[in-house]
């Protein structure tokens, strides 16, 4: 098989900030921008990465799911607990250094974990977990 990863998804409860976080805080480039509003669904990745994407979708606007569904998430992304990312960079230090600057709420600073890998984490706007892991 030729499977590749296209696209994933991460929720977003304002469109604008999050496009200034993937934009303007991580670099990446803006692919698409569909809907008005709070309903809109941006696509954005990495520059160097033209067919991996991250759509930032709003939440629970499928009609199947239920308003305790709805309510539920809701919940979980005010704590901060319904949607992450795992990205990577060959400069964390250097990257969290960037980042940190933009006033975002860090969770981890660098860290060697006891598991091989140096990592650190960020929250987007939408409260999800922006996990940057060092490639060596």
């Amino acid at each position: 098989m030729d499977i590749t990863i296209h696209t994933t998804a991460l929720p977003h409860d304002d469109p604008e900030e999050s496009v200034a976080f993937y934009r303007d805080v991580l670099g990446f480039e803006v692919r698409s921008d569909v809907g008005k509003g709070t309903m809109r669904w941006i696509t954005v990745g990495p520059p160097n990465q033209p067919d991996t994407s991250i759509l930032l979708a709003p939440p629970a606007i499928d009609p199947g799911i239920t308003e305790d569904e709805r309510r539920v998430i809701r919940e979980m992304m005010a704590k901060g607990t319904y949607g992450w990312i795992l990205l990577a960079t060959p400069n964390l230090d250097e990257t969290f250094e960037k980042v940190q600057a933009r006033d975002i709420e860090v969770v981890q600073e660098p860290t060697d974990q006891p598991y091989g890998v140096r990592d650190c984490a960020f929250r987007d706007p939408a409260g999800n977990l922006v996990r940057i892991q060092e490639v060596r």
